[in-house]
């Protein structure tokens, strides 16, 4: 397992780095945007996996922490950061191990964007 995927928080710069090695087959996660549609829409990350609005948190939450709980490192992500480590320390508080929080989130981030 790539070693930034062993923190709780990582940078955009680290970020960068962790998809560059999981498109060179070094590294293995899954990286959720948890921001809303509309921002989803406006811009996001080159490599966001899926897109889980908080807003709706309710509906989603139990079927990922199932899914992947064990399986593989979840990085989430989101404007600022703030909401991505809300829902990680969640994600942390009932037992995921693997939950990873986008520090700075996409105001930060310096890497490929789509629109």
């Amino acid at each position: 397992m790539h070693e930034l995927l062993t923190k709780d928080d990582i940078t955009s710069s680290d970020l960068i780095t962790l998809l560059e090695a999981r498109e060179n087959g070094e590294a293995d996660f899954l990286l959720v945007d948890v921001r809303e549609q509309m921002e989803y829409d406006m811009a996001h990350i080159k490599g966001v996996d899926l897109l889980k609005p908080t807003s709706r948190f309710q509906e989603w939450a139990e079927e990922l922490f199932n899914e992947y709980n064990g399986k593989k490192p979840v990085i989430f992500t989101c404007r600022t950061g703030s909401r991505s480590g809300q829902v990680q320390h969640v994600f942390k508080s009932n037992g995921f191990e693997n939950a990873i929080n986008h520090y700075g989130g996409i105001v930060t981030y310096s890497g490929g964007i789509e629109r």
